[in-house]
């Protein structure tokens, strides 16, 4: 299984074809500005978390809605912040260095298939693959889903997993971040995955955008499902790198790739990688076979960085959830991710760094 594996990595990460074709664009980064800062009521912590979200809007949906304007994603990214001792505030931006009229989609074709099938998934067992980057950078959240570490105390995940869209789930108060490290054994060379066990670090705070919290912004669908999460210690392990989406044309062999913790594989991390299959200006579409628990995992890519003169991977997206949609009168399946775009990227940034002067590499 293990060599498998590495022939399957080697193959999707080797030949990945001309510099000239597959280079991180370089991109200007807007500024989402922090305005105004306001205590709100805590919440109250209802529900569990529900591991797979879904929307009613799909590819032509998204396409056929008018573009936002600037003070609809000024309110869409406007923001919450929940800290571990239950206190709620919520944040005002303003947008500068953008322009709303440039929003538009970048994708122009897609492939409708039914995401069934061989199981494409691989399992991810032994702790040379395990605690190699870029596996070495999934974790599990507490409440089911999955994350992407993205600097030295924070964590990348779909909002979903912390948010109902409405209030904040169970266990939301006292998150914590699992990270899988080897259990102490006398057989050292052991590659089961029950030789791995989850250390845990609890979660400081919480950010999510008001456009994923419904009635107040977004209603239409996925746009704003992602949360940045904030540890309250540092790890020691390298993040992965954020990055804003490309086209997906633009995309070596149009490949995504993600691993996160599928509920159907207990204990296990679980690696995908397909052909993207469509995109609006805020969702990617595509047929990676995931189960719930797989929701808040990073997708990425693999390109080249003319600055760094080196290939890179980025986070492009968050894997959201699946969606079944009714399409010219026959059911279709698609697995999506919501893109960072140069505004979400701006946002998370900002999040992580503090300040915009290390976000303007985007």
């Amino acid at each position: 299984m293990a060599s498998a594996l590495l022939l399957v990595l080697m193959l999707v990460s080797a030949g990945s074809g001309s510099l000239l074709h597959h280079q991180w664009p370089v991109r200007s980064v807007p500024m989402v500005w922090p305005q105004l800062t306001q205590t709100r009521p805590p919440p109250v912590f209802l529900k569990e978390a529900q591991l797979s979200v879904s929307s009613s809007c799909g590819p032509d949906c998204h396409k056929s809605a008018p573009a936002p304007r600037l003070t609809d994603l000024q309110s869409f990214l406007s923001y919450q912040t929940l800290y571990s001792g239950g206190r709620l505030t919520e944040t005002a931006v303003a947008i500068y260095g953008f322009n709303p009229n440039s929003s538009t989609p970048t994708g122009q074709s897609r492939t409708k298939r039914q995401i069934f099938g061989l199981d494409g998934r691989f399992s991810i067992v032994g702790q040379n693959f395990l605690t190699r980057f870029p596996f070495s950078s999934a974790v599990k959240l507490s409440t089911g889903c999955s994350g992407t570490l993205v600097g030295d105390r924070h964590v990348l995940t779909a909002a979903h997993c912390v948010h109902d869209g409405k209030n904040y789930v169970k266990g939301a108060q006292r998150l914590r971040v699992g990270f899988l490290k080897p259990k102490a054994a006398k057989n050292r060379t052991s590659t089961r995955p029950d030789r791995m066990k989850f250390q845990w670090i609890r979660v400081k705070r919480t950010h999510v955008p008001k456009g994923w919290i419904k009635g107040s912004a977004n209603d239409i669908g996925m746009d704003y499902d992602y949360a940045l999460l904030e540890l309250k210690k540092a790890h020691r392990r390298r993040p992965m790198t954020l990055g804003i989406s490309p086209a997906a044309h633009s995309l070596p062999g149009k490949r995504v790739q993600f691993s996160g913790f599928d509920t159907d594989r207990p204990g296990q991390l679980v690696y995908r990688f397909c052909r993207a299959q469509d995109e609006t200006y805020d969702l990617l579409y595509q047929r990676c076979d995931a189960q719930p628990g797989a929701s808040g995992s990073g997708v990425y890519a693999r390109m080249w960085s003319r600055k760094r003169r080196r290939w890179e991977r980025r986070i492009i997206g968050i894997f959201s959830g699946h969606q079944r949609l009714e399409l010219r009168g026959s059911p279709q399946d698609f697995n999506v991710a919501v893109r960072i775009t140069p505004l979400k990227f701006a946002q998370i940034c900002y999040w992580i760094k503090g300040n915009y002067r290390d976000c303007r590499d985007g």
